[in-house]
């Protein structure tokens, strides 16, 4: 009896990316191939720093030293719809110390470009969310590009620092089934290719 041919795997860089979240191979080709993650550390840097770049299933991203700390002093109305940047004091440094109860806006070190087909989500690093600071960051659509901005907020009572140029939270790719008709370039989203720490916007 003819032994039957078996069927070569395909290469792993070759194979179609399938739906479902992304792995890091997956990841680092999107970053090489078109630019997905800008600047892009292909490995977990961590010591003596809180731990950034390309994990199993996602990317730790790093916040920068821009910071726009939230103050009242001027008994302002936090008004989403007319927001005034009276509401902030600015700050460039290598450690930022939050207010209790209080938060702070940041960016991204790294600029990310969504392919039309990747949704993702953000997840704050628990090492701070065990000293009470959580990342807020909504969803990056599709075709959006930029610097992402990062609301961290200080839930405790007591001042707490946070480290610029280390990492902040995780990025988690998910590769859609297909592409999606419209995507954040194409309606012109209001957010679309922001640099630097961006204000909220009507």
């Amino acid at each position: 009896m003819t032994p039957q041919t078996q069927t070569k795997p395909m290469a792993n860089d070759a194979a179609p990316f399938a739906p479902g979240v992304l792995c890091d191979r997956q990841i680092r080709d999107l970053a090489r191939r078109e630019g997905m993650i800008e600047p892009f550390v292909e490995t977990q840097k961590r010591e003596g720093m809180i731990s950034y770049g390309l994990s199993s299933y996602g990317y730790d991203a790093r916040i920068s030293d821009e910071f726009m700390i939230f103050t009242n002093v001027d008994s302002a109305v936090v008004d989403p719809k007319n927001f005034s940047s009276k509401s902030f004091v600015e700050r460039k440094t290598d450690v930022c110390i939050i207010p209790p109860n209080s938060f702070v806006l940041s960016r991204t070190v790294e600029y990310f470009r969504i392919p039309k087909d990747v949704l993702v989500v953000c997840l704050g690093k628990s090492t701070y969310a065990r000293c009470g600071l959580i990342v807020n960051v909504t969803p990056l659509e599709p075709g959006w590009e930029g610097h992402v901005t990062l609301e961290v907020s200080n839930t405790t009572p007591l001042p707490a620092k946070v480290y610029a140029n280390e990492g902040i939270s995780q990025f988690l790719f998910f590769k859609g089934s297909d592409a999606c008709e419209v995507t954040y370039a194409d309606r012109a989203g209001k957010y679309q290719g922001q640099r630097g720490v961006t204000l909220p916007r009507l």
